[in-house]
């Protein structure tokens, strides 16, 4: 627990960094603000990515802007509340005194939400283009599952490099954001020495 924790309420601590944000130099509250969004850009591209993927290895030709309209927008949204909800938010009310816990909470963010979760939506998506419009031949009910693996491999491969790339995004971002949480303490509760869980 912080020491500014331990003296005031939480809800008095969320309310003063609130109004204290605006004090932050532009860049800080820019990056704040904006940082989550361009995360949730990446994974908004990483749908239509692993959506191109899955589109070659199951020959669907049909329907392009249908499957990718919300391979695009669906990540984007995630990965942007989730990152709101689980790393920016915390920090804001004060709840996220650990920087290293910042960190692993982007990375996690960036790895889940926007690379992981755009590959398994895509998944179900273009089986079910596959099997509207027979472009592949498709398993019975008890081997799906196998089948689904050995499609995905070859996509999950050729992802790794953007699963590395979100996760290497969101931990810097988590970072970026407890430096700037850290600045707004200081200039809230004027503090200049480190603050300790």
């Amino acid at each position: 627990m912080s020491l500014l924790q331990s003296s005031l309420p939480k809800a008095v601590v969320s309310e003063i960094l609130h109004k204290n944000f605006e004090k932050l130099p532009d860049l800080d509250q820019k990056l704040f603000t904006l940082g989550p969004l361009y995360l949730a850009g990446n994974a908004g591209f990483a749908g239509l990515i692993s959506n191109s993927l899955y589109r070659r290895a199951l020959n669907v030709h049909a329907a392009r802007l249908a499957s990718s309209l919300p391979m695009a927008v669906l990540p984007f949204l995630t990965t942007s509340a989730l990152y709101n909800a689980v790393v920016s938010q915390p920090l804001l009310s004060g709840d996220l005194n650990c920087p290293s816990c910042s960190m692993i909470r982007g990375a996690v963010v960036g790895v889940l939400g926007g690379a992981v979760y755009p590959i398994l939506l895509a998944l179900p998506l273009n089986i079910g283009l596959a099997s509207r419009y027979s472009t592949a031949p498709l398993p019975g009910k008890g081997n799906l599952l196998r089948y689904c693996l050995d499609v995905s491999r070859p996509v999950l491969n050729k992802m790794r490099a953007v699963v590395l790339l979100q996760a290497f995004f969101g931990t810097y971002l988590g970072s970026r954001h407890f430096e700037t949480y850290f600045k707004l303490a200081r200039i809230s509760f004027g503090q200049n020495e480190e603050l300790q869980d």
